[in-house]
């Protein structure tokens, strides 16, 4: 039997779970605005699978990669969750805000 597939399937629902908290909280501490720092580690992620020597150390590394492009594409909403009122905000990051404006 072949179990790899098993893991990778495991592998990517615990990715996809733990992607849910960091949105959140990377939205509460630092705001949508870094979207696309994400999205770029995302990207540098996944070309990054495209070089590794085994096939597992790829498909790690490619889920991985494409659940950060997924979570930055996320943020923007995640925000707008926030404002409506189904997340808490950062009091502090609000504060600062308002005083840029």
């Amino acid at each position: 039997m072949n179990f790899s597939g098993l893991y990778l399937g495991l592998f990517m629902l615990a990715v996809i779970g733990f992607g849910f908290f960091w949105v959140i909280k990377l939205e509460y501490y630092w705001g949508a605005q870094i979207w696309k720092i994400v999205l770029a580690f995302g990207v540098l992620l996944c070309l990054g699978s495209l070089f590794m020597p085994s096939f597992a150390a790829s498909a790690v590394m490619g889920i991985f990669g494409g659940s950060v492009i997924w979570g930055a594409t996320e943020l923007p909403d995640q925000e707008k969750r926030a404002q409506a009122g189904h997340f808490p905000v950062n009091p502090r990051r609000s504060r600062k805000q308002e005083e840029k404006e």
